[in-house]
């Protein structure tokens, strides 16, 4: 699953190896028309809520307790995240985001708990084999 996850700004241009293109973001993004955007999906759902987009307001010394925050709202966002992951299993997803920083976005926090519950997933196939 995490093979088939890229990152990418809403405002690069699309490509052909993007594969589905669903933007996690909660606003539209400035000066992108729908258009332009080319997405598959707006899974606005997804996103941090107001309160904490707000709150971290991408602050990089922020970062990790945005990262425990949003991984618990997406805990708890099982069914939104579900049909993210059903995505996934179709094949290439690209997450797309709006933020300057690169480094310290909801897609980024997004992409990393996805690929720690596919860790987690395996771990835990693993030891029922045995």
């Amino acid at each position: 699953m995490a093979a088939n996850l890229r990152i990418k700004r809403v405002y690069e241009p699309s490509a052909p190896d993007d594969g589905a293109r669903i933007l996690v973001d909660r606003i539209w993004p400035r000066g992108v028309t729908k258009k332009a955007a080319d997405l598959t999906l707006w899974l606005k759902d997804i996103a941090p809520s107001t309160g904490l987009r707000k709150w971290f307001g991408h602050d990089p010394a922020r970062w990790a307790e945005f990262r425990r925050r949003y991984g618990a709202e997406l805990s708890a966002n099982t069914e939104v995240v579900k049909r993210l992951k059903d995505y996934l299993k179709g094949g290439r997803v690209t997450l797309l985001y709006a933020a300057h920083d690169q480094a310290h976005n909801d897609a980024v926090a997004l992409a990393d708990y996805l690929r720690g519950h596919a860790r987690t997933r395996k771990v835990r196939r693993s030891a029922a084999v045995r």
